[in-house]
């Protein structure tokens, strides 16, 4: 007989199969006040809550003693002091916010998030907080009909998780991606419901190997990690941008980046030879194609050899970086957190005498196989350890690096597990645990330590870093990609709901490789996936060793011409991206968005995988499968105008749209704008002439948005050297208003007006700040 407090659940239909017997926590006996929080003695466990702010709350369970509140690596702020109305009766305690409820039932202790409406977001029933013998700890929520789960960071498959049971464990996938295919790269442990409408969000901040079930059951759904605390956050919207916003204020927003990571990325696993990459540079300029970065990947290395250049392939890289910089052209090298054991190697020596590796806890290091053979791992949760590591990286940025890429830091490892041995110890400042714990940070510590050593290095210059593993918080250092993807179709498909996720989940910079990194592509993919690529927020062309080389060019000219033309269509359209990159790092919005971020009401937006969104007003729809020339596209509410054509459209309905191998279909909403640049070359970027199309409306129609600038390079931004305009479009029949409502900053860009052009207008005249005109001068 299972007691009052444990329970059984089946993990599957067949008879055979065990029951997981968990242990509830049981009916509140005492409550206890201790500053901001509460602490809540239940009969099989301890229970703290804090306010972090009036619309965020956090629940931490200990089975075993008072909750620790201070160990997050992703959380960067202190609760806020909230004001918090309290209400006590023998059944259930209330405790309310402005902008959310919070009741406490006592017997059994079950909790419930309601909004100041009284609409229940997250709820217990059944069952609540629970834990299992072997250390696991588990959450149940209520799960109704209409429920539709976004965001868990990086994951394969649709952009609604519904239905799915999701694993967050940080592993090197090289074996093709699927929907299947759970656990990759990142483990985000964070997820938005939307419900009718509304959303709220929930970040369960637990290192362990975790899981989400909304799969087991449709009355409820579940989270649970293989050890530690349960400790999650509940933010309550209501509407997705706000949950995001909620969420980034948590674990962070992505600094500004440097404006040259935004463009056109060239890279190969390998470009083998200094000749070979001057070669590639060459190329580039001679067909005026865009280029801002090469990567550099292992082969550049001796030996694998991280902090090292390999002088026969690489004789002077000090020389080839500064002209590639002369060409407009940055290197980004490739450094993986492996270090070859090897004792005339001035690192490992360093390492091994600084006790500066990771070790198991009778004090011998940890080797793992990996491409330099036997390595040692640097132990990125000690704070001294990341500070060698950013010291390192003077290495780099001496010869004028400005970006790093970092790869297998999951860690991935050459064995049977994928990884390093999970009884491995970190001493994480003075908290000494096994990977086991931290495993899924291990990537996130080795992008903080390797920004901040760039940012120190780079003495004001902004660095750049891309990171293949992370947790939550990742985009606080770096931008991400989505690993070893594949030159299919389906993974071109796959790419928009990943890429959309993980913007929903904070991380605005983010992208796969263009034309997938294996397997074989061909001509029509490869322009496809450019057309995709240059929208979206990393762009880069990425190819693996012993496949075929996928340069813009590779495939004639006429395949040639098209992707030059969607590259360069990149750089005009930077001033619109940069504004919104601007946004990210300000309120965590990300640039590529699924329509249900800016159309909540509208259902038929919840499960639209083959499109997304550039901001709030643009939404592309391009074509994902071989040798089609038409697509259905839904356009939701308002009234629609195709970028290249000009033609109309009306909202609310589907259109069968055509499109040829040279056209990627882009919808603009009237009453709307976008800034636009020009493509002058390569060793020019800067943009010198900035406009403003007006999608003119000849209804009443009310826009605003902000524009940003700044040199792109410095930190300068922030010392008020930035160019910020607020401004609102009023459209009617017989004009179009434009008014800067609010200017700010001291940066004097090389444009000195925006020129204004009307789109789709009749009779309409243009007015700015109450005068006739056609430009805004700054």
């Amino acid at each position: 007989m299972l007691g009052d407090t444990s329970f059984a659940i089946h993990p599957g239909k067949e008879k055979k199969v065990d029951a997981v017997v968990y242990r509830d926590i049981g009916n509140l006996v005492d409550v206890e006040k201790t500053g901001a929080a509460y602490f809540f003695q239940c009969v099989n466990g301890k229970v703290a809550i804090q306010f972090y702010t009036d619309a965020i709350i956090r629940v931490t369970m200990n089975q075993k003693q008072k909750p620790a509140l201070n160990h997050s690596k992703a959380v960067i702020v202190e609760p806020q002091l909230v004001e918090v109305e309290e209400h006590d009766t023998e059944e259930v305690l209330i405790l309310k916010s402005t902008k959310l409820e919070l009741h406490i039932e006592k017997q059994p202790c079950r909790i419930k998030v309601l909004d100041p409406q009284g609409r229940v977001l997250v709820s217990e029933d059944k069952h609540g907080m629970a834990y299992r013998e072997n250390g696991e700890v588990i959450a149940f929520k209520q799960m109704k009909e209409n429920d539709h789960f976004y965001g868990f960071g990086e994951k394969s498959g649709h952009l609604n998780k519904r239905g799915e049971r999701l694993e967050m464990w940080n592993t090197d996938v090289y074996a093709p991606h699927n929907p299947e295919t759970n656990a990759l790269y990142e483990s985000i442990p964070y997820f938005m419901t939307l419900r009718d409408g509304n959303a709220h969000g929930i970040f369960f901040d637990n290192t362990f190997r975790t899981f989400f079930d909304m799969k087991t059951s449709e009355e409820y759904y579940s989270f649970s990690a293989e050890g530690g605390q349960l400790d999650y956050y509940v933010m309550v919207g209501p509407h997705p941008k706000m949950v995001l916003e909620q969420y980034t204020y948590l674990t962070g927003r992505m600094p500004l980046p440097p404006k040259w990571s935004l463009g056109y990325h060239q890279s190969r696993y390998s470009y083998e030879t200094e000749a070979e990459v001057r070669e590639l540079a060459q190329n580039f300029i001679d067909k005026n194609i865009p280029v801002d970065v090469i990567h550099l990947d292992i082969h550049y290395m001796n030996g694998y050899r991280v902090f090292t250049f390999d002088k026969e392939r690489f004789p002077n890289p000090e020389k080839l970086i500064a002209d590639l910089k002369e060409m407009g052209i940055r290197v980004v090298p490739i450094v993986d957190p492996g270090v070859k054991k090897d004792s005339e190697y001035p690192i490992y020596q360093e390492g091994v005498r600084e006790d500066n590796f990771c070790k198991y806890i009778e004090g011998d290091i940890y080797y793992g196989e990996v491409w330099p053979g036997a390595s040692a791992f640097p132990d990125f949760t000690e704070e001294r350890v990341r500070k060698w590591w950013g010291d390192k990286h003077a290495f780099y940025t001496s010869i004028g690096i400005e970006g790093i890429w970092n790869d297998m830091n999951e860690p991935a490892v050459f064995n049977e597990t994928k990884t390093m041995d999970v009884e491995v110890m970190h001493r994480n400042d003075g908290n000494p645990t096994t990977h086991r714990e931290l495993h899924n940070v291990y990537g996130l510590l080795m992008g903080k330590a390797t920004y901040e050593g760039m940012k120190d290095n780079l003495q004001g210059k902004r660095p750049f870093l891309l990171t293949r593993a992370g947790y939550a918080g990742v985009q606080r250092y770096g931008s991400v990609w989505t690993g070893d993807n594949r030159s299919f179709w389906e993974h071109l498909q796959m790419s928009l709901p990943m890429v959309m996720n993980l913007g929903l989940s904070g991380v605005a910079f983010t992208g796969p490789d263009v034309g997938g990194f294996a397997h074989d592509t061909n001509a029509e993919l490869l322009t496809r996936w450019t057309q995709v690529g240059a929208f979206t927020p990393f762009f880069r062309n990425h190819s693996a060793i012993g496949f075929r080389y996928q340069e813009p060019w590779q495939f004639g000219e006429k395949y040639e011409a098209i992707m030059k033309k969607y590259i360069q269509m990149r750089y005009v359209w930077m001033p619109q991206l940069y504004s919104l990159f601007y946004q990210a790092s300000k309120q965590g919005l990300p640039v590529m968005r699924p329509l249900l971020m800016e159309y909540p009401d509208d259902v038929k937006t919840y499960n639209i995988n083959d499109q997304f969104m550039i901001g709030d007003n643009v939404i592309m729809a391009p074509i994902l499968n071989p040798a089609v020339t038409d697509r259905a596209v839904y356009l939701p509410e308002g009234d629609w105008v195709e970028f290249s054509t000009g033609a109309s459209y009306e909202g609310e309905k589907v259109h069968l749209i055509h499109a040829e191998l040279e056209d990627l279909p882009i919808f603009v909403r009237k009453g709307s704008a976008i800034m636009q640049g020009e493509w002058s070359s390569n060793q020019d970027k800067q943009t010198k002439t900035l406009t403003m199309n007006v999608y003119a409306s000849s209804n009443e129609e009310s826009y605003s948005f902000t524009f940003y600038d700044d040199d792109g390079e410095s930190f300068a931004y922030e010392n008020g050297e930035f160019l910020k305009l607020d401004l609102e479009i009023q459209s009617s029949a017989d004009k179009i208003e434009i008014n800067v409502v609010e200017k700010e900053g001291s940066y004097q860009p090389s444009y000195r007006e925006i020129k204004i052009e009307l789109v789709g207008a009749t009779n309409q005249s243009v007015f700015v700040n109450g005068a006739e005109s056609k430009r805004i001068t700054l």
